[in-house]
């Protein structure tokens, strides 16, 4: 059985990378989502176990002890993490997993698992960016400067990735993923049994 793709994608806050990784899951069912662990509080509407799994800080450090996680964070006074379990299991059983994480945590697989397909999500431009994350409503005036100002940041680490999809459109960026995922489901390297199929 050929392993499952490890689908990692990133971006600068407010790239839209949330936005398009719902639209391409809804799109495509045979992808399952490894949803991250945080200690952060749920913003509004936010539901434990769909969003993240929400968990307190002693509880999340008991689990970087027993290594429990494919990589993990603190990120704006939280830590975030990938649990390792869930996402080796479905890889395993041929299942590709998405994770949708920060640039830190996606660099930090990349070097336990060359293998996986990373992709940068790219805002149409500097301007939108700014707009979503003010427009999102959800930031106290420091940490939206200080979401900004990573933004700009996170943008040098664009070409560490396989990949960058510039998010102009949702449709447009899903089908640009859609696309990647497809090329590299043909690699000659990821189908080992590639000449018993002819």
């Amino acid at each position: 059985m050929e392993e499952g793709l490890l689908i990692v994608v990133s971006g600068p806050s407010g790239a839209g990378k949330g936005t398009v990784c719902k639209e391409l899951l809804n799109k495509n069912e045979d992808i399952n989502i490894s949803v991250s662990m945080t200690t952060r509080q749920p913003r509004d509407g936010e539901i434990n176990g769909v969003n993240y799994i929400f968990n307190n800080e002693d509880n999340f450090k008991e689990m970087i002890d027993n290594g429990d996680f494919l990589e993990y964070a603190k990120v704006y006074g939280n830590y975030y993490g990938t649990p390792k379990k869930y996402v080796l299991e479905k890889l395993q059983s041929g299942k590709d997993v998405l994770l949708e994480i920060d640039i830190q945590g996606a660099l930090a697989i990349k070097n336990l698992y060359p293998d996986g397909v990373f992709i940068f999500i790219l805002p149409p431009s500097m301007e939108e960016l700014r707009n979503r994350i003010t427009n999102r409503g959800t930031e106290t005036q420091e940490s939206l400067v200080e979401r900004i100002s990573s933004a700009y940041d996170e943008l040098k680490y664009l070409f560490k990735y396989d990949y960058g999809v510039l998010n102009d459109e949702v449709d447009n960026a899903v089908r640009r993923i859609e696309s990647i995922i497809i090329a590299e489901k043909c690699k000659v390297k990821r189908q080992k049994n590639i000449l018993e199929k002819i």
